[in-house]
This record gives structure tokens, C-alpha cells and sequence, in this order.
């Protein structure tokens, strides 16, 4: 595998709640792992939320012996769920805090991923395909048919999540696998990405002819030009040559 991940504050935010890890080496019985967390709490509680949840799923992985990957990813985001409560409870000030998270390992020519929350990771194979679904009013809104998708993009209420970790004593999470072909892309990033830059943005982006740094580079670059309301966190992902 081949990687590259980045975070930015963005332009209108002091502090960064977004958090990643990338690692295309093995992590515990994992071959590879990838993780973006989007926080949310006041003061500095957004922030330790999504550090404490990657580091927590991290470690989990690398000192399990668990081989089945969804349920390995599963304990471990629970874990984290746990933990956050636990740290709430016992410091006033980060009350309320959680966040979202986006998971995936790819093992042979397939994917496993898992999401909570309004994080998101996309596969382009030619088109850009968002495989998680966001958990958030808009999203459950959309799948009513109260609101259009050109709607959900500019809704008062688009911030609004329906899960996240450190949101109840069990979090919800939702699992997908899918195949990769050879030549395919992963992308995975914190909302402060697809609020800014239009799907069809991304994939002219991520179909270019620039490295993944570069590539990367420009997806931060173009959110920040759309005005830079959030913070930004990309990591994105390709597979070497016979590996998938």
C-alpha cells in the first residue's frame, strides 16, 4: 500500500479536533490501517476526543490477537466509546464531547471499513463512489424524502449527527466490505473536505495525474478556498502494483 494523510485547522477555526493515523505496515494482525476522527466538544474536549479514540483504536488493534477485521475494528471503536464516557464523567468540562470516526483495512483485493458519524471514505475506480453513509439529520432527512441532496448541502442543520462515539453506553456502528481493483483510490475525510469541495471536485482531483501528496495538497487547498469553515483531515490510499 501506498498512503498519504494530512490535517489542516482551516480558516476559520483556532484549534484542530481532527485526527488520523495511516500506516500501510501491518498493525497488529492487520496488514495495513487508516483512521480519520472528527471531534466535538467545547473547549479543547473535540480534540482529546478524537485523539483518545484513534490512539485508542490503534493500540487495541496492535495488541489484539483477533483475526476476524470487523470484529476487531468493532471491539476496538467500542473500547474508545467506553473510555470517552468514562473521561467525561469524570472532567466536567468535556461533558458532551464525542466524535466521529472512519476505519479501514485492506486485506488482499478486499476492504473492510467502518464509519460513525458524518466522516466519510469514498473509492474512485473510474468514478467516485462515497461507500460509508453519513449518519446525520440531513442524511436521515434525505432518506425521508423531506430534503433533495442539493438541499442536504446547504441546510441549516447539516452539522447535525445522529451517532458518534462517546454518545451512548453502545455506539452504532456500521460496517461495509467491497473489492478493489488494481488501479483504484481510497479516500477518507472529516467533513470539513465534503462540506467544502463538490464530490465532482474531488474526483477530478483524485483522478489527476499528481502524486498523493500533491493530490492531498489540493483537496486542502481547494476546501480552504471554499472558505475553510471547518478543520479539514484527508488521508488517501493506493494500492501498490500486485497487491490487489
Amino acid at each position: 500500500m501506498k498512503s498519504y494523510s494530512a490535517t489542516d485547522v482551516g480558516r476559520k477555526r483556532k484549534i484542530n479536533q481532527d485526527s488520523i493515523f495511516a500506516s500501510d505496515k501491518p498493525v497488529g494482525n492487520l496488514p495495513n490501517l487508516y483512521i480519520v476522527a472528527d471531534g466535538m466538544g467545547g473547549h479543547n474536549a473535540g480534540d482529546f476526543a478524537s485523539r483518545y479514540t484513534v490512539n485508542t483504536v490503534r493500540e487495541y488493534i496492535a495488541g489484539s490477537r483477533e483475526k476476524n477485521p470487523i470484529k476487531l475494528i468493532n471491539e476496538a471503536i467500542q473500547l474508545a466509546n467506553r473510555g470517552i464516557l468514562k473521561e467525561a464523567a469524570e472532567h466536567s468540562e468535556m461533558y458532551g464531547m464525542g466524535t466521529t470516526i472512519v476505519v479501514t483495512t485492506i486485506i488482499d483485493e478486499y476492504a473492510y471499513t467502518a464509519n460513525v458519524g458524518d466522516s466519510r471514505l469514498y473509492l474512485y475506480d473510474g468514478e467516485l463512489k462515497q461507500i460509508t453513509r453519513d449518519h446525520s439529520l440531513v442524511e436521515e432527512m434525505v432518506r425521508l424524502g423531506e430534503i433533495t441532496e442539493e438541499d442536504a448541502k446547504t441546510h441549516p442543520d447539516r452539522h447535525i449527527i445522529t451517532r458518534a462515539v462517546g454518545a451512548a453506553e453502545e455506539v452504532n456502528v456500521d460496517f461495509f466490505d467491497y473489492q478493489m481493483s488494481p488501479d483504484c483510490t481510497i479516500l477518507m475525510c472529516s467533513d470539513g473536505l465534503s462540506n467544502m469541495v463538490e464530490d465532482d471536485e474531488i474526483r477530478k482531483i483524485i483522478a489527476g495525474p499528481s502524486d498523493l501528496i500533491e493530490k492531498t495538497k489540493e483537496l486542502i487547498d481547494e476546501a480552504n478556498q471554499n472558505g475553510g469553515k471547518d478543520n479539514i483531515a484527508v488521508v488517501i490510499v493506493k494500492p501498490d502494483a500486485g497487491e490487489v
